[in-house]
């Protein structure tokens, strides 16, 4: 079973925020993921215990429930699992529709959700294979993923 999580990131210390739960120790790790992620870096964390990955940081490892995490970096290659077309805006139109929102699984087994960047939506498929790209704005930072090649 997933579990589904909504995160954001204004690029301010302290304001990342994972939909669900979790104390300030997630905000910190979040804080540190997107940190990364501006820099053009996906990172996962690995579970100490059972070598678990997740990604984007949560709390607890889901396996084994433990709190011991060291970072890993990841390739940042994946393949399209699921995509869903947006094509009504969000309130305050910060972004354009439409746009396409992808489940990627990456090559170390680990999925994220993430926008898709230049990729017409209709030469979009599942099982398409795809790269880590980073939105970065003034006040924010956004997982996203463009062509392989």
């Amino acid at each position: 079973m997933l579990a589904w999580r909504s995160f954001c990131y204004s690029g301010r210390p302290g304001t990342a925020r994972a939909g669900g739960g979790g104390g300030s120790a997630i905000v910190i790790m979040l804080d540190a993921f997107f940190e990364q992620a501006r820099q053009g870096r996906l990172t996962a964390i690995r579970c100490a215990h059972c070598a678990a990955l997740a990604m984007p940081p949560q709390e607890a490892c889901a396996a084994c429930r433990r709190r011991e995490w060291q970072t890993v970096p990841l390739e940042g290659s994946g393949t399209v699992a699921s995509f869903n077309v947006v094509r009504v805006p969000p309130r305050g139109g910060a972004i354009g529709a439409p746009y396409a929102v992808a489940l990627v699984r990456l090559r170390e087994g680990v999925s994220v959700l993430g926008r898709i960047v230049d990729i017409p939506l209709d030469a979009l498929a599942v099982g398409q294979a795809v790269r880590f790209r980073p939105i970065v704005e003034p006040h924010q930072t956004g997982i996203a993923f463009g062509p392989a090649a």
